[in-house]
């Protein structure tokens, strides 16, 4: 059970839509009415983390809008490949970003993209299982980025959790892999309806598995008609150039503006 925000609380079975602010919105929706009793207390409690959580939220977000940084929450289930991924796009942006990796317990892939030469900042959930925004604003305090950089926050593999916690972040990107199945968006709508984009990642594997790759893209624009869909392969190489440009290409501070 997620230790801060009762997802595994019985009868807990209303519907987790929420208004989208800055493109993100997740901490509205919860407002009404919920029967009384232990329930009741539970569901007041979570709408209270996700109320301050939403002002911390705005918070980190004037931070980095104030800076001219792009935040980027890098989101998937367990094993899809994100931090793959953050090794090679560290790569391809020649030390341009830093990083808050985000996990239950350990510092592995820290230690990983710290080879790199990245900055990066850990932080251990611990049972929680995703990050929010007060874990993210002390994770800035240690980078301490440069203004018009990039800032890739790896949130725990959870599809479910971090969709909730909006971080102050400018972009959500989903990743999932061609070894989860066609119907991943659907079984987890909120998590690719809050998303800008999503990766489909391991396409190297397409050819050894029983994968339709149009059906995983119409899926996710039935659940957000509005997402952007890179096809990648973090292994291999293929897609990372779209990949670099989507990300540049949403940086508040451009190349031009710094002359």
């Amino acid at each position: 059970m997620c230790a801060t925000c009762g997802c595994g609380q019985k009868d807990h079975s209303h519907n987790h839509e929420h208004t989208h602010h800055h493109g993100h919105g997740h901490g509205e929706g919860h407002a009404h009415p919920h029967p009384s009793g232990a329930g009741g207390r539970t569901i007041s409690l979570e709408r209270d983390i996700l109320e301050k959580n939403q002002l911390l939220a705005e918070r980190n977000r004037g931070w980095f809008e104030g800076r001219g940084i792009l935040a980027v929450n890098l989101m998937s289930g367990p094993g899809a490949g994100k931090t793959t991924l953050l090794i090679r796009t560290l790569g391809e942006l020649n030390g341009r970003i830093s990083v808050i990796e985000g996990d239950q317990a350990t510092s592995l892939d820290a230690e990983r993209l710290s080879k790199s030469g990245a900055k990066v900042t850990q932080i251990n959930t611990g049972p929680g299982c995703h990050l929010d925004a007060e874990m993210v604003a002390r994770g800035l305090k240690e980078l301490l980025p440069p203004p018009g950089s990039i800032v890739m926050i790896e949130n725990v593999g959870n599809l479910i959790c971090p969709a909730l916690f909006d971080l102050g972040e400018g972009a959500r990107v989903v990743l999932f892999s061609i070894t989860e199945g066609e119907d991943k968006p659907l079984k987890y709508p909120h998590m690719f309806r809050a998303a800008d984009l999503v990766i489909l990642n391991k396409i190297d594997l397409l050819p050894h598995l029983d994968f339709d790759a149009d059906l995983a893209e119409e899926n996710a624009r039935r659940v957000n008609p509005e997402i952007g869909v890179i096809r990648l392969s973090a292994t291999r190489g293929d897609g990372l150039d779209e990949w670099r440009r989507w990300i540049l290409d949403r940086l508040p501070i451009r190349e031009h503006d710094r002359a």
